[in-house]
């Protein structure tokens, strides 16, 4: 999709609105301005969709320019002055959406479907070139996104009916062991060409000594060895900064798990339910991943290791896809790196952001590139996140 021409392009942002629709009707029954907790409301991001294309194609006269247009640009009338202020991430109107004033849920749809249409009538007379279709790319991988979040969303606040039917939960998988890479090379980050999101640019190459990393992400069954042995309970295995999230979070154990004992007794959707401990642990922290494999005496791989483990240049590729997978050090950019005009993955350097790499089972499959990369908080374990380990 990174590629695709307006014929594919418009099959999948039809699919993908689609996708935010059905995601939101997981909330049916419920206030969908009212904002669960430290989320947002439901309705007010699967709005971001539509304002996204609304923002960079509706209303932006230089959305042919791509990735070289000027932001600040001047843009068209808004479609809904107060839906526009409502959606607008930057505004005043944050307060309001925690205060559950905002459109309701068949505003947002309706908003949703006007959008779309707007946005397939100018792809149809959108330049042929990476730049003439960069914001329509890019509004798709956004909404994918979006879709995504809206499933975490769902999964904490418990209310995530027809979730099975999106593509969880995850799969069990048969335990295999490391593999060993040689010495190498290996290209990190995408080349130019096509759409590229500003998490990965650009390629650079790297060095990378010999290293055993995991076949796949640790399991429930692992995880639940180092709980079992007071991990949650001792301070050697956590940096300062995860002790100090532990004993604020009182933890114990995971986000959402009830019971470690013949299989994970934990909260999947509105349900508590067991699930098989060889299934991939998920809805860890950072904080979490570090701890464990401190305690059992190996380290999370570094992104050099991750990326040619995928590419399997020790003669076996590794399995993923079911967590976004929390990766050693913090988030940086790459070298060259220079921001696209939407900056959609800007961050403050005074917070803990950690880096993720892979798919999880929510991401659609037009989504799994070998280069997908993040950027989330340290002590972010309410997405469908996970690791694997490397030895020392």
């Amino acid at each position: 999709m990174r590629r695709a021409g307006p014929e594919a392009l418009s099959l999948a942002l039809m699919d993908a609105r689609n996708r935010t629709l059905q995601a939101l009707s997981l909330f049916d029954g419920l206030d969908l301005v009212k904002p669960p907790s430290e989320f947002d409301p439901p309705a007010w991001l699967a709005g971001q969709a539509g304002r996204f294309q609304e923002q960079w194609l509706l209303r932006f006269m230089q959305r042919g320019r791509g990735e070289s247009a000027d932001a600040d640009s001047a843009r068209l009338a808004s479609i809904d002055p107060m839906l526009d202020w409502w959606l607008d991430p930057h505004a005043g109107a944050r307060a309001q959406r925690w205060a559950g004033v905002g459109p309701g849920g068949e505003a947002i749809r309706a908003y949703l479907v006007e959008t779309l249409e707007a946005t397939l009538e100018l792809l149809d007379k959108a330049e042929l070139s990476d730049a003439g279709l960069y914001f329509y790319r890019l509004g798709l991988w956004h909404e994918d996104r979006i879709a995504e979040q809206l499933m975490v969303l769902a999964q904490a606040i418990g209310h995530g009916r027809g979730m099975e039917e999106a593509g969880l939960p995850l799969p069990a998988r048969t335990f295999c062991d490391v593999i060993s890479h040689p010495a190498q090379r290996v290209s990190v980050g995408s080349a130019r060409g096509g759409f590229v999101p500003d998490t990965e640019k650009w390629a650079y190459d790297v060095a990378v000594p010999a290293f055993d990393i995991d076949a796949q992400p640790v399991s429930w069954a692992q995880y639940a060895e180092f709980v079992d042995d007071g991990g949650y309970d001792d301070p050697r295995w956590w940096t300062e900064d995860g002790w100090a999230w532990v004993q604020a979070q009182g933890r114990r154990a995971p986000r959402y798990v009830e019971l470690f004992a013949g299989g994970v007794l934990l909260h999947r959707m509105g349900r508590l339910m067991r699930v098989p401990s060889s299934q991939t642990a998920v809805h860890l922290s950072w904080y979490e991943a570090d701890a464990w494999c401190n305690w059992a005496g190996r380290r999370l791989p570094t992104e050099a290791e991750w990326t040619a483990a995928l590419a399997g240049r020790g003669g076996r590729s590794m399995a993923w896809g079911d967590v976004w997978e929390w990766l050693a050090g913090t988030a940086r950019a790459y070298p060259g790196f220079v921001p696209g005009p939407a900056r959609l993955d800007v961050f403050s350097a005074d917070v803990p952001w950690r880096v993720q790499r892979g798919a999880s089972v929510a991401t659609p499959a037009r989504q799994r590139h070998p280069a997908s990369r993040r950027y989330v908080r340290a002590d972010d374990d309410t997405g469908f996140c996970g690791f694997r380990s490397c030895a020392l």
